[in-house]
């Protein structure tokens, strides 16, 4: 997709320019079906929303998420029919805009990871330079006599939302000496997790604008299903996405 080749400042760059490669791990996250219930809302202005998943254990209540001054609590309590509601606490991960909650100094994107998942990553040596790209479930809803609901017939998508170029990545003993600003963070709510591990954003960015941030509005560029397919899951991706001798899938 274009957007994802739009994120580098080099994008050919490889090994046999001297320069290091760069990985891009694909990272589904926020409502589905087993956790929410619903699509994320793509809002009638065309702005996207993900919505994080409801977390008993979560430090944040839905009713404190303010990402560009969306009221996201209404939104939801909509969407589900009650069933999640303002009051709600959920788990905000990957943290990836400053607007959604107050903050303190030194606040940067983080997104955290455990358990096989985490193991996964660390076989493939994922670390400071790599990219999350983040993407998640996601609708078409429309404001009728002050509520919202989603557009009757729009499609179930796959759509990229949000990115972290990794900055640092916080293990053990670095977790428990956290600085305050990521206190709040889910992966540091006391919880004992297996392999717990936070990748945080630089300060600045080396390859992407910014460093992490999310995409302010839907575009077919953020789009993973393809057009002609049936399923959200069914995806169009670029050529050089496709598996070869030395790329397994």
């Amino acid at each position: 997709r274009r957007a994802i080749l739009k994120l580098w400042s080099h994008p050919k760059a490889g090994p046999e320019e001297g320069i290091a490669s760069v990985k891009i791990v694909l990272s589904r996250k926020g409502f589905d079906s087993a956790s929410g219930g619903v699509a994320s809302p793509i809002l009638p202005d065309g702005s996207l929303l993900s919505l994080p998943i409801p977390d008993p254990a979560g430090t944040v209540p839905l009713a404190e998420l303010r990402p560009r001054g969306v009221d996201i609590g209404q939104v939801v309590h909509d969407l589900t029919g009650g069933g999640v509601s303002a009051g709600t606490r959920v788990h905000l991960d990957p943290d990836l805009e400053e607007s959604s909650v107050r903050r303190l100094d030194g606040w940067r994107p983080a997104f955290g990871q455990y358990s096989s998942a985490q193991g996964h990553l660390e076989r493939h040596e994922v670390g400071a330079g790599d990219l999350f790209l983040f993407f998640g479930w996601f609708r078409q809803i429309e404001l009728v006599g002050g509520r919202y609901r989603y557009v009757a017939r729009a499609p179930d998508l796959h759509v990229l939302f949000g990115w972290l170029e990794v900055g640092e990545v916080l293990k053990a003993e670095a977790l428990r000496t956290a600085p305050p600003w990521l206190h709040r963070h889910p992966h540091l709510d006391g919880t004992t997790r297996p392999r717990n591990c936070i990748y945080v954003a630089p300060s600045r960015g080396t390859h992407t604008k910014g460093g992490a941030g999310a995409f302010a509005r839907y575009s077919d560029d953020l789009r993973l299903t393809a057009a002609e397919s049936a399923t959200r899951s069914v995806w169009r991706l670029p050529a050089w996405f496709l598996p070869g001798e030395h790329r397994p899938p």
